[in-house]
């Protein structure tokens, strides 16, 4: 295993006490400088300071519960909107799964998956099931073969993945990435999190026909929660500008009791009967509090079912098709939300980063073995992020709050995602800082940037913006004699990621 060299900001600061459960390397190097310098320096209250590096990165237990809480806040949706997506759909044979199952088993695979997470690779990133790879399942997969059996392909995706982490495979790649495509990352990240706000709030909508999306419902706002959702942003915009402590959470409650006295005044309905209803959950206070959870899920999938129903090569694809968004959707939400939080290296690594890798590939195992679907590290970390979260002690609140929910599932519905949106929206505005790294003025780095950066929201998903920012990187550079900026793994990578887009001519070839 190779050494790693300290970046300037780094030299000279004593290693991470505590170790790591894998082998030294990257990982364990102490981050950048986030706070003073005597913030930095100082030295850790006790052994879990040191543990988390608390104080190292310039952040408080205050500070990181606070976090904690508003990613959760953010996620709290995906309990709820899983087994919309999941059981909705009925598999080959006609078997459906049980809403409340799945529910339950979303709860427990994100609450430990991101507790995992925050102690082994110690950052303020949490996990849950990802919305892509569910909607691909329920959507291209169970209409070929059974529900275990698709389970079965996700575990299957996730061993793979967690042998590129261990093995290195995926450290590399993600070293040969050049420094302006990882800051293009994190403002197409910062930009899709906005829009995933803007269309969950209401605020832009798809249109039958002229232009993809107009601006609220026919062209203007309308609807009481949209408003709801702009006064959010206004609030929590002007406490961030303020540098009021604790900003995002307070606009977050303070919003969400004007949405609770607005749905007390006019008893909105959900937004499939009324355009101007709410978009997901009504915000109103619980009849009931406590709700048994059902595992029923765990356990039930079937690794190498998919293989005999469909075939060696199709189920394959499937696992190629897995793989590639799960890998790289989850490495370009890393590489954004740990620049925003300024734990990133100057080459656009950061601590832990191979326990990282490995731990969100066994968020993919967890996901296929409790049929919710492969879990990964959500972007809607970057809230927590904004909130002053550094460390994995957000985490973990993240986790416990996830494995409360099991048995509080009315409160989720308190917070309505109108309200969740406005601090995606402030946090993506501030993850556009980003965008001074990259030279515009040399056009090989503008075009593959600018093309990562607007693939992202418009094709609703990091991924494709990896993609197509690594395709055009090789092709642009290579063309205009500067083939010595292209690493031989990004060639690679390119090959790999065109035969992930025409991977529905390669399926019909197969039979499909």
């Amino acid at each position: 295993m190779t050494s790693h060299t300290p970046s300037p900001d780094t030299e000279g600061m004593p290693a991470v006490s505590g170790g790591d459960v894998f082998a030294r390397s990257t990982e364990e190097l102490p981050p950048l400088k986030t706070g003073t310098s005597s913030t930095v320096d100082a030295e850790p209250a006790n052994a879990f300071d040191r543990f988390f590096e608390i104080t190292r990165r310039g952040s408080t237990v205050g500070r990181e519960i606070r976090g904690g809480i508003v990613t959760f806040v953010t996620m709290a949706y995906i309990v709820i909107l899983n087994p919309l997506i999941l059981g909705g759909t009925k598999d080959v044979v006609g078997h459906a799964l049980q809403a409340a199952q799945i529910g339950a088993a979303t709860g427990l695979t994100a609450g430990v998956m991101t507790i995992l997470f925050g102690v082994i690779a110690r950052l303020p990133f949490a996990l849950a099931a990802g919305l892509g790879i569910n909607s691909f399942l329920a959507v291209s997969v169970v209409g070929q073969v059974t529900w275990q059996e698709a389970m079965g392909l996700v575990v299957i995706n996730g061993v793979l993945i967690v042998l590129f982490g261990a093995t290195g495979i995926r450290t590399a790649i993600f070293k040969a990435v050049p420094q302006a495509l990882k800051a293009a990352i994190t403002v197409g990240i910062g930009l899709f999190i906005a829009f995933i706000g803007f269309v969950d709030s209401g605020f832009v909508s798809r249109t039958p026909a002229g232009p993809p999306v107009q601006l609220g419902n026919g062209g203007s706002i309308t609807s009481v929660p949209t408003l709801i959702f702009l006064l959010g942003v206004v609030i929590i915009a002007i406490l961030v500008a303020r540098k009021v402590p604790g900003g995002i959470l307070i606009g977050i409650v303070a919003t969400t009791v004007v949405a609770l006295i607005a749905q007390a005044v006019l008893n909105l309905g959900p937004s499939v009967k009324d355009p101007n209803g709410w978009h997901m959950t009504i915000p109103q206070l619980p009849s009931t509090w406590i709700t048994v959870p059902d595992f029923g899920l765990v356990g039930q999938f079937d690794l190498f079912g998919a293989f005999g129903r469909i075939g060696a090569l199709s189920a394959t694809m499937l696992v190629f098709t897995l793989v590639f968004s799960n890998f790289f959707d989850a490495m370009g939400t890393m590489t954004g939300l740990a620049k925003n939080a300024g734990l990133a290296y100057k080459d656009g690594t950061f601590p832990r980063l191979r326990s990282a890798f490995v731990v969100e590939g066994f968020g993919a195992v967890a996901g296929g073995a409790t049929s919710t679907s492969s879990n990964t590290v959500y972007v809607d970390s970057a809230s927590g992020i904004g909130e002053g979260a550094r460390t994995g002690l957000a985490s973990l609140v993240v986790g416990a709050l996830f494995l409360l929910s099991m048995f509080v599932t009315p409160l989720t519905l308190v917070v309505p995602i109108e309200v969740g949106s406005a601090a995606l929206v402030v946090v993506g505005a501030m993850m556009m800082a980003q965008i001074r790294e990259i030279k515009f003025d040399t056009f090989a780095v503008a075009l593959p940037a600018f093309l990562t950066i607007v693939t992202m929201p418009l094709t609703y998903s990091i991924a494709n913006g990896i993609g197509v920012g690594f395709i055009s990187w090789a092709l642009v550079n290579a063309a205009s004699g500067r083939a010595r900026k292209v690493h031989w793994l990004m060639w690679v990578v390119a090959a790999g990621f065109a035969l992930y887009f025409v991977r529905g001519p390669v399926e019909q070839l197969l039979g499909h």
